[in-house]
């Protein structure tokens, strides 16, 4: 029930998302400047200053190591044999399968951050943490900007997934930093 009401809600929310990336990339276009907003306690290195402090659904994309099931079966009271071990070869090929699938380059780490966008890059702060993740500008190999997502790759680290209505904005800002920092 509450999947399909913040599917809805974003879903509504989607054509004023698109529409407030537009309007910032004409702004932009046409020589204007990010305005900047009061980020409350996030300490700001010097010169620094925040353009954006919203709220998105992140993640990383990044595989890990594969975890082995132990091997399955039953023991068995044979009559000639005695108690031994009879092993489960076809359970033990779907775990192994299920395990790698697991395992795979996906996105993982799902949770609602606090987003903060600024000069020297986008500080997270995900929901429950008592600290800022930095991801600097710096380290910015790419932005991919999708419907309702932008994609984040960095040279350093795992890509970064932000989602929501203030995404496609957050991307449009993002670009035109990296554009005039070079």
């Amino acid at each position: 029930m509450w999947l399909r009401q913040r599917d809805r809600a974003e879903e509504t929310a989607r054509p004023e998302a698109v529409q407030a990336a537009s309007a910032l990339a004409l702004h932009l276009q046409s020589g204007g400047e990010l305005a900047p907003v009061q980020a409350d306690d996030l300490p700001l290195a010097d010169g620094e200053v925040a353009f954006a402090d919203v709220a998105c659904s992140v993640a990383r994309f990044y595989g890990t190591e594969v975890v082995y099931a132990r091997p399955a079966g039953y023991f068995e009271n044979h009559p000639t044999f005695g108690r031994r071990w009879v092993p489960n070869r076809r359970l033990d090929a779907r775990r192994l399968q299920e395990a790698e699938a697991a395992a795979e380059p996906q996105w993982r780490d799902h949770t609602v951050a606090r987003v903060v966008l600024t000069s020297a890059g986008v500080r997270l702060k995900p929901s429950g943490s008592p600290g800022w993740l930095p991801f600097d500008h710096a380290l910015l190999a790419g932005v991919t900007t999708g419907q309702p997502e932008v994609v984040l790759s960095y040279t350093v680290c795992a890509p970064l997934l932000l989602a929501g209505p203030a995404a496609q904005w957050l991307g449009v800002a993002i670009e035109h930093l990296r554009r005039t920092a070079v």
